[in-house]
Parts: structure tokens; sequence; C-alpha cells
């Protein structure tokens, strides 16, 4: 099989496993992957390896291969990252963007608002993850949105989960308004700040799903 069909693989696996096709510590069969997407075992182990090596997957001694599990502690470490990386981010979005994609956010959050005023809980969270690529995007970082991509994805189900909360979409909403708001009038200060703001309150919120899971 041509090396150039890895990629797809290491991508089809990648979203399964986003989806919540293959769950938190399940184990990853290299035969049923093979069947599953058409491949070798050569071309499914590398695509295992690239995947471990952005915090998906992880390697059991004498067990093969299985979904990494990531706490609510190292989602909470995560984004503490997230909030330096994502508010510069903000910042050069401020800067570059331009009026097609100022009229692209300002549509996404206008979306968002419909989605939280219908309880449309799984939209919400669909264009919420819209918005912070499309501001990677216009911020044109590269070396960040790369970061930025694997952080996202390894805590994925944590902001699913975080995104079902009774009343957590009516608290980031304006957050997030007002990062658009910033971005979209060029200030790029005010944008970071914003961001980083709103990026804490998703901390908080981690923080707050940890003492409830303890107390329990």
């Amino acid at each position: 099989m041509p090396e150039d069909i890895r990629p797809s693989v290491t991508d089809a696996l990648r979203a399964a496993i986003l989806n919540g096709e293959y769950a938190p510590r399940q184990r990853l069969v290299e035969v049923d992957l093979c069947e599953r997407f058409g491949t070798s075992r050569f071309i499914l182990r590398s695509a295992l390896q690239e995947l471990a090596g952005q915090g998906l997957v992880e390697f059991q001694r004498n067990r093969g291969a299985r979904v990494r599990e990531v706490s609510i502690d190292e989602a909470i470490e995560i984004t503490e990252v997230r909030i330096l990386l994502e508010g510069l981010l903000a910042a050069r979005a401020a800067e570059r963007v331009t009026k097609s994609e100022a009229t692209m956010l300002r549509k996404l959050v206008k979306d968002m608002r419909a989605a939280v005023e219908k309880s449309e809980l799984l939209t919400y969270s669909d264009l919420n993850a819209r918005l912070h690529t499309a501001i990677r995007d216009i911020a044109a970082h590269e070396t960040a949105a790369r970061v930025l991509s694997e952080l996202r994805d390894q805590t994925v189900r944590h902001q699913f989960s975080l995104s079902l909360v009774p009343g957590r979409p009516s608290i980031s909403l304006p957050q997030h308004e007002a990062i658009v708001a910033a971005i979209t009038n060029r200030r790029p200060d005010v944008a970071k700040q914003a961001m980083e703001e709103h990026l804490q309150s998703v901390v908080q919120a981690f923080q707050a799903l940890s003492a409830a899971t303890v107390r329990r």
C-alpha cells in the first residue's frame, strides 16, 4: 500500500477517537483496525505511533495500544497552557482580521446565541470549537496552531462534558461575544484579555467538576 495513504488512516482513527467511537482506556486491536480502515499493520502501527505522539493513544507493555485517558487535572493543566497561546492568537487575529473574516466570526457567535436560546447544547459545543479554530486560522501562527490543535484534541471529551453542564453555555456565550467584538474591532490587547478571561473561566469550571467528582 502506498506510503501516502498513511495520513488518511491517522486522520480517520483520530476522528473516530475524538468522536467517542473508542472510549478512554479501550484497547485498539490492530487486526480490527486494519479491517476497518482497509490498511496494513505497518501503516496502522505508524498511525498509532503518530497519535501517541499527539497524546491520544498510549502503549501498554505486552498489551498493545489503547486510547489514552486524560484526567480532569491534566485537562486543567492543558487549559492553563491554552490561556497563554490562545491569548496570543486572539491578539494576532485582531491585528490581521479582514472584513469577510469579521463577518464570519459575528455569524458564528450569532449562531451560538441562537443555540443557547433553543437549548441546543450539542450545536453550541460544535460552534464553540469552530469559533476557536477560526480565530487560530485568522491569526495565522503555524506553530501555536499546531500545538493548540493537539492540546484541544486531548481535552475534547472534557470540553464536551463541560458544554452539557446546566447553565455553562450561558456563562461562556457572553465571553465568546466579547472575544469576537474585540477582534472585529481590531483591539489586540482587549482581545487577548477577553480570551484569557474566558479560558480562566474554563479552568474554574473544570476545577468545579473535579471537586464534584471527589465528593461523589
